[in-house]
Parts: C-alpha cells; sequence; structure tokens
C-alpha cells in the first residue's frame, strides 16, 4: 500500500493496493502453462492425423496451394486454452443488466466447443461484470419513459451522418449538456466509445509528433495511437518518473535522426484503468504536461459518473481545473447507461474534430433514445431535474466501494486498485482457476468477470468485480460471504502481505 500526498496541488491523500506476484505463485503459474502448452502440441499433432476429432475453423482442402488467411500458431493459445474455459464468457442475458439480472442456461457437448441453448432460465442473479456503475441500465423510470417518448417522436434510426441530415436537436442539447457538465467549453459525440478513441487520436496527432503513452492504457488508445502515425513512446503504469523522464529526453533530444524539436507531444492516459482499478495520478500528470509544455488526453471512459463528490470523473475527484486537460475523453456506455462517447475541451478544439475527425464526418449518428437515455441520466446526476436521485446514486456507489473493497482485504484476499475505484481486481494467477473461479460462483448465483492473459499479464489473472449504486448492502453480503467457500475449492487463499 502506497500513500502520496499532493499538498501543493490538492489536499488529499490517494491510497492503492498493489502486491507482487509471490515467487511461488508465480513459479507454478507458469509451470501451469508449460504444461498447457505441451498438451495443446500433442492434441494439436493427434488432430492432424485426425486422430482426435478437429472443431477448429480450417481452409478448404481445394485450397490448400492458397496463402493462408492467419497464421495457425497465432491460434494455438485460444484452440488450447481459451476454448476449455470458454463458457465464462458470452453469455447471453435475458433481462435488463440491473443488480441482477437473468441468464440463458447453456450446455455443450463438445467441450466448448459449441453450445446447445435448454431453453431454461437462470433467474435473479448477481450481477458483478456490467459496467452499470450509477444503475441507469434500467428499463423503467425516468430515463427509460423518456427514451420511449423520443423514439416514438423521432424514430430509432437516423440513416445518415451529422454533417448530412443527420444532425438532430437533441444531439445539439446533448452536445450542450455535457460540455455543461464537464466544465469546459463545448463538446460532440460519437456513436462508439472504442472509435472515440481510435478515430480521433490520429485526427490530434501525426508524423513528426510523440505520443507517451501509460503501458496500460486500452485497446482503443492503443490503436488509436497506432493509426496516427506518431511516434509512441511507453512510460510504466501510473510512474511519473518515468514519464518525466520520457518527456526530458523528448525536449532534449528531439527526433531521432534530424533531432528537430517535436511538433507536438501528447500524453495519453485513462482516468481509471480498467483491468487494475487504478486511479490516474492527475495533479502530478498536470504539473509535468505544464512544465514540458506538452498536451494531455484523458479518457474518462470508467471514471466518468463514477468518481468524484459530483460525479463528474477524475478531475472533480482531485478538484482540479477541466481547462488544464486538453482532450477530455469518456464514454455514455457505462455510468449513463447508454451507448457512444465525447470529446470534450476548448471551442477551437471541437470545431477542428467536426471537419478532421473520421468517426464524425463519416459514422451514422446516434440513435435518438439514445440520446434521450444519454440527456435524461445527466440532467438527474447534475440535479436538474428536481431530485437528488443522482446525486444519493454518486453517493452510494461511493459507499458501495469502500465497504466492498474493506470486506474482501479484511478477508485476506490480495486485490488491486485505488480505495475509491469501483472496479476490483481480486487475483486469480493461476489459468485453471479462472474458469473454476467462474463456474462456481455462478453455482452460486453470483456473475462475475474472470480475466486472464492476454487481457492482463500471463501470471496476473484475476476476477474482476464491477460494483454499482443498484447494488444493497445484502447483496454485496451475500458476495463476499460467498467468496471464501469459493476460494477454499479453488485454493484461492493468498494472505496479503503489508508492505511499507
Amino acid at each position: 500500500r502506497y500513500n502520496t500526498s499532493f499538498e501543493s496541488l490538492r489536499h488529499k491523500t490517494i491510497v492503492r493496493s498493489f502486491e507482487e506476484t509471490p515467487m511461488l505463485v508465480a513459479v507454478l503459474t507458469y509451470m501451469g502453462y508449460g504444461v498447457l502448452t505441451v498438451f495443446g502440441y500433442l492434441r494439436d499433432f493427434l488432430r492432424h492425423w485426425k486422430i482426435e476429432r478437429c472443431h477448429i475453423g480450417r481452409e478448404k482442402e481445394e485450397q490448400t496451394g492458397f496463402v493462408p488467411l492467419y497464421q495457425d500458431f497465432e491460434n494455438f493459445y485460444t484452440r488450447n486454452l481459451y476454448i476449455r474455459i470458454r463458457d465464462n464468457w458470452n453469455r447471453p442475458i435475458c433481462s435488463v443488466p440491473g443488480a441482477k439480472m437473468d441468464l440463458m442456461e447453456r450446455t455443450s457437448r463438445d467441450y466448448n466447443w459449441t453450445f446447445d441453448y435448454t431453453g431454461r432460465v437462470v433467474r435473479d442473479v448477481i450481477n458483478l461484470g456490467s459496467y452499470n456503475y450509477l444503475g441507469f441500465a434500467e428499463n423503467t423510470g425516468p430515463c427509460a419513459d423518456a427514451a420511449s417518448e423520443v423514439a416514438a417522436k423521432y424514430g430509432v434510426g437516423v440513416a445518415s451522418t451529422r454533417q448530412e441530415i443527420g444532425n438532430l436537436d437533441r444531439h445539439e442539447e446533448m452536445e450542450k449538456l455535457v460540455a455543461e457538465f464537464l466544465g469546459v467549453e463545448s463538446a460532440m459525440a460519437f456513436g462508439m466509445g472504442f472509435a472515440t478513441n481510435s478515430m480521433n487520436i490520429p485526427a490530434l496527432a501525426g508524423k513528426g509528433c510523440l505520443i507517451l503513452s501509460d503501458e496500460l492504457n486500452h485497446a482503443s488508445l492503443v490503436l488509436g495511437t497506432r493509426l496516427s502515425g506518431s511516434t509512441i513512446r511507453v512510460f510504466k503504469h501510473n510512474n511519473m518518473q518515468s514519464l518525466e523522464k520520457l518527456l526530458r529526453e523528448a525536449i532534449v533530444h528531439g527526433q531521432p535522426r534530424t533531432h528537430r524539436p517535436w511538433k507536438k507531444i501528447l500524453i495519453v492516459v485513462e482516468g481509471i484503468y480498467s483491468m487494475e482499478g487504478s486511479v490516474v495520478r492527475l495533479p502530478e500528470v498536470i504539473a509535468l504536461k505544464k512544465r514540458y509544455r506538452a498536451y494531455l488526453y484523458l479518457d474518462e471512459a470508467h471514471s466518468i459518473g463514477a468518481l468524484g463528490p459530483r460525479g463528474r470523473g477524475v478531475v472533480d475527484y482531485f478538484g482540479l481545473d477541466p481547462c488544464d486537460v486538453d482532450v477530455m475523453m469518456g464514454t455514455f456506455t457505462k455510468s449513463f447507461g447508454a451507448a457512444g462517447g465525447y470529446i470534450a475541451g476548448k471551442r477551437e478544439l471541437i470545431e477542428y474534430l467536426r471537419s478532421h475527425s473520421h468517426s464524425a464526418v463519416y459514422a451514422t449518428s446516434m440513435s435518438p433514445p439514445v440520446v434521450e437515455q444519454i440527456i435524461t441520466s445527466m440532467k438527474c446526476i447534475m440535479g436538474e431535474d428536481g431530485t437528488k436521485i443522482g446525486l444519493e446514486r454518486v453517493q452510494q456507489l461511493a459507499v458501495n466501494t469502500v465497504y466492498f473493497r474493506k470486506r474482501l482485504r479484511d478477508m485476506g484476499f490480495i486485490i488491486y486498485g485505488n480505495q475509491d475505484s469501483p472496479v476490483v481486481p481480486m487475483m486469480l494467477y493461476m489459468p485453471a482457476k479462472i474458469g473454476a473461479f467462474g463456474r462456481e460462483m455462478l453455482k452460486r448465483n453470483i456473475g462475475v468477470v474472470v480475466v486472464g492473459f492476454p487481457a492482463t499479464p500471463i501470471i496476473e489473472s484475476r476476477a474482476r468485480f464491477c460494483l454499482s449504486a443498484a447494488h444493497t448492502r445484502d447483496v454485496l453480503d451475500r458476495v463476499t460471504d460467498a467468496n471464501p467457500t469459493v476460494c477454499y475449492l479453488c485454493d484461492l487463499w493468498a494472505k496479503r502481505r503489508q508492505r511499507g
């Protein structure tokens, strides 16, 4: 556990938990992957000689002389490990993804290569996998009613881009509301959160620019930086010494070979890292970007609505000025229970992106009911609906987060992340325990997300709990009470070592 105080920037203490993988656990985990690899090659040998039945998609025999569409080795991990525990993912749900949900029951007769649906429904499964942080993913209430009315008036699809005839008055109102909510001059919305990053970063940086990216940034950020054609350098996660070293070297040495100054230096970070549960050290990042005159791109996909006393993200959490962040990005898919994303900042920035961003120029406009869901939920958080329901949900999420994390720590589980982060990773480590933990929790009507390599480092597989304001204390107690039994069955007990 590390305590860091930023007295000159914000009178707030950050407490985050992190523990390196114990040596014995790491060795056993590597051995587990080694055994899986050996047996994987053995099974591939048996499949090649048709001793074992092959369920893998292959090229047709008449295409033998063709260059293959994909390398067979690249699919090795998928067919020999992922398939064995595939039943933990892609489970169809048949209800609103609220605090509880209904799952369609399925079985497999060929070891998870294919699934058959039994027609039965597993009801009232506690949902700890959805990013429904404020509980707005619901089919009743003011948001659902408003979306229904707008669907009746505008329809469901727009069938055009914003620059043609797909720009509705509701889009304009939503963007003005987003800018007011964030405390910036202007904002623009996009129909897909992933594309908000991957299509806008190339519009902001190009050849001759330098992008400094956190090593644990989301895949959409990684793709966007690669598509930009900029030089990319990666700094250690949340490590300000590593970031400053790269900034200093960039200023001193400039571009490779020519040593000319970089046209632009862009720092790319997230508010809450979805696999680590850690909160960015934003005060220090802002201080560094001002010192070295760089630009800051902040992805608040998981932090907007889920952090801060007013639910306005990591900037609100630290009590900082939104104008200190050059590009504010976020999504509507989580705290607002909708879809899409936004970019916010100075008016000149937004006007530039409206004509230079591929996602803005070529993508179809957001669906009117989705827009209305965003408007209504955001007004609720801001208190403009005349109630305090939104603020109460923000406060309830904070209470649930602190309570749930404390219960897990007191039980001796190794959990990662910031004490105020609603994303709570609990370490599993070994590959065989990924599937076992997910299955055993589902037997107790608890739906969780389990994650392994390549989404995490190979020796840091984990279960990820996503908390919601819709979760009651009884629901959280049921989960924490079930954890010891499941962890005993999966042999997950690992007492945390205190670090000074």
